[in-house]
């Protein structure tokens, strides 16, 4: 079974309602290929060695949460940029990328597929007030140590998590995907016992500590690597082709 390129294209931006969010790249369709897709391969970022991947599961379509030309970089097609999308454009393998989209869906979302991995009760938005901050709030079904809940962490996403706090008692949970560590000082407002996110800045460990808090910092890669499982999941399903999600190793 195959779909044309611009029904998939067209169904994917109204179910992540693409167009109403603003972002810092393109959302949707940014490279062109073949007009008709039947396979889809799905990865994180558009690195050289997903798209190379890619060509070698002989992809129509690349699927991804962290695609090209984001907002302030180097307009100019040359060196790493040249060569992913000349190898893209000679295989005629289209890339759709969503970002903060992504981030934000309720039903395949970074941060609520977290939170089913992890086995977070979500209950709402981090801070209702501000729409712009994208993490969310929920709860344990029973409190654990952090130290614990860390433990979960490195046995679901397959890597050490930085732990801050690790003798705190959890039950409360706020959390935003990838680079969300700034959000930190919505979550302490909120009440949290505890903060995920994917990096940690400097700052972090004694917004922490000094508010008594634990915090943990997964990995961004780590963090966001459900989602775009989720909407290639969902694509397939809706139009019956193949989807394969290929995961490219990433210690950040």
């Amino acid at each position: 079974m195959a779909v044309a390129l611009t029904t998939l294209i067209e169904e994917a931006d109204r179910y992540l309602s693409a167009g109403k969010i603003h972002d810092y790249c393109p959302n949707g369709l940014q490279v062109e290929g073949r007009p008709q897709v039947g396979r889809i391969v799905s990865g994180v970022t558009a690195s050289q060695a997903l798209v190379d991947a890619a060509i070698e599961a002989r992809a129509d379509l690349l699927l991804v949460h962290h695609g090209y030309f984001w907002k302030g970089e180097n307009p100019c097609i040359t060196g790493m940029k040249q060569r992913r999308l000349k190898a893209l454009l000679k295989h005629d393998i289209s890339l759709v990328a969503y970002h903060l989209p992504l981030d934000v869906h309720p039903e395949v979302g970074n941060n609520v597929q977290l939170a089913l991995q992890l086995g977070i009760d979500v209950e709402g938005p981090l801070d209702p007030a501000n729409p712009k901050v994208v993490g969310l709030l929920g709860a344990l079904a029973e409190p654990v140590s952090a130290a614990a809940f860390a433990a979960r962490v490195e046995q679901v996403l397959g890597r050490t998590p930085l732990l801050v706090g690790s003798d705190r008692v959890i039950r409360r949970v706020g959390w935003c995907t990838g680079g969300g560590q700034g959000y930190i000082d919505q979550a302490i407002a909120a009440g949290v016992d505890l903060f995920i996110t994917g990096e940690a800045s400097e700052q972090t460990f004694h917004s922490a500590r000094e508010n008594g808090v634990a915090f943990i910092a997964a990995g961004h890669h780590a963090t966001e690597r459900y989602g775009v499982q989720a909407l290639g999941e969902y694509l397939a399903r809706r139009f019956a082709v193949e989807h394969q999600f290929i995961d490219i190793p990433n210690p950040v």
